[in-house]
């Protein structure tokens, strides 16, 4: 799509802020307005329309994808959402170690997950099942219902980042700890690629799969900004 537009504004609407083109206020493709709680995050989202060229590309604007999620899926289809991101709380990535003969893999696993499911342990008062190998194995019935109350609690706006983050990295305990601001996306992100990685320390380097994750880490990142932004 052409650029349509010369100016990106930011106005107080009520309790929000709204984002508006050419003095035109905009709508989200649900066609709810374009505002939210947070003039960082609508200062946020201005830049990113502000910043295209000739030619708009939405994949350069997550802020403003992330902001629509919130405003059309989540206030729509809450229970739903919260559901898909309650369900990593019995399936987290972190619970799954390597199988029994793997033991230096398993030892780098502990090194590097252990500590974030011990600050979930004392954070939220839970226990968790570790499994070896690739088989499901339930996560105690607590645990489960604890995190989901968590989830549970959060806002739109927090629930939109968080589908993102746990798609991204497959881990309910690693976005926790973005949302609970006791972990940064520098720091979890190698954590939860830490398979990958690696594999590729003792096999090499696979370039496709580089450019993929480094895809995913700037989705990542770009959804732990916009958490951030929604919670100031």
């Amino acid at each position: 799509m052409k650029r349509f537009y010369k100016d990106v504004s930011v106005s107080p609407v009520g309790d929000a802020f709204a984002i508006s083109l050419d003095d035109r206020p905009m709508k989200t493709p649900q066609r709810n307005p374009l505002a939210v709680p947070m003039q960082g995050l609508a200062d946020a989202i201005a830049a990113e329309w502000a910043a295209q060229g000739e030619d708009i590309i939405p994949a350069s604007m997550p802020l403003t994808g992330l902001a629509q999620g919130a405003l059309d899926q989540v206030e729509s289809e809450r229970d739903r959402i919260v559901g898909r991101i309650a369900a990593f709380a019995d399936s987290d990535m972190l619970y799954y170690r390597a199988d029994e003969g793997q033991q230096a893999l398993i030892d780098h696993q502990a090194e590097h997950w252990d500590p974030l499911l011990d600050w979930a342990r004392q954070r939220y008062d839970v226990g968790f099942n570790l499994i070896h190998g690739i088989r499901y194995e339930a996560q105690p019935e607590e645990t489960i219902t604890r995190l989901t109350n968590v989830v549970e609690a959060q806002d739109g706006f927090t629930v939109a980042a968080m589908l993102s983050l746990v798609g991204l990295s497959g881990s309910l305990i690693a976005t926790l700890g973005l949302v609970e601001q006791t972990h940064d996306s520098e720091t979890l992100w190698p954590i939860v690629n830490l398979e990958e990685l690696w594999q590729e320390q003792q096999w090499g380097r696979d370039d496709v799969a580089v450019a993929m994750r480094d895809l995913k880490q700037a989705e990542f990142e770009a959804a732990a900004r916009f958490l951030d932004l929604s919670r100031r």
